[in-house]
């Protein structure tokens, strides 16, 4: 939009700041989870949504998203995910999308975070159970499951036998 000069106003008035008001700006935080909960979730709501977002696979950004998420080192996610971070941060750049057999992991394992977070509080103190023998998994650290989907439905299971008070 084009402003008028009027040359009858003095200069000093056109080169004096205008005040103005500003108004108090609304800052969000997100706590661990939030906003990939509510990314992904509809996409592991129930097991039709996963499979079929699976198949179509998910934007290798969600990887990236799980790994900020979760508080998995760059070692831990390799491991339990079977590809380097680098490959993923390529696909991202070349705007990919994962194949099936990853994007349900990836699924699974937002859908098991979401889980933890929930009964443990936060995405770090769900991490650092991970990283603790659990009695029901045969004292076995619930993280070396997390590289298979049975292993995923077998925390999945314990999570559920914790937060009924079912430790035994």
């Amino acid at each position: 939009m084009a402003t008028k000069k009027h040359t009858d106003t003095p200069k000093a008035k056109l080169n004096k700041p205008k005040p103005y008001v500003t108004e108090p700006v609304e800052i969000f935080v997100f706590k661990d989870f939030e906003v990939p909960y509510n990314v992904y979730k509809p996409f592991y709501d129930n097991d039709i949504s996963l499979l079929a977002r699976s198949k179509k696979g998910l934007h290798a950004k969600a990887a990236l998203d799980f790994l900020s998420l979760s508080g998995f080192t760059q070692d831990e996610f390799q491991e339990t995910f079977k590809t380097t971070v680098k490959t993923i941060q390529n696909h991202v750049t070349r705007e990919l999308t994962l194949d099936a057999a990853l994007s349900e992991k990836l699924l699974k394992s937002f859908a098991l975070f979401d889980k933890g977070t929930e009964i443990f509080g936060s995405a770090r103190s769900f991490h650092q159970w991970l990283n603790t023998p659990a009695y029901g998994l045969g004292n076995q650290l619930p993280f070396e499951l997390m590289d298979t989907i049975t292993g995923i439905q077998l925390i999945e299971e314990e999570l559920i036998r914790i937060e009924f008070g079912d430790l035994a």
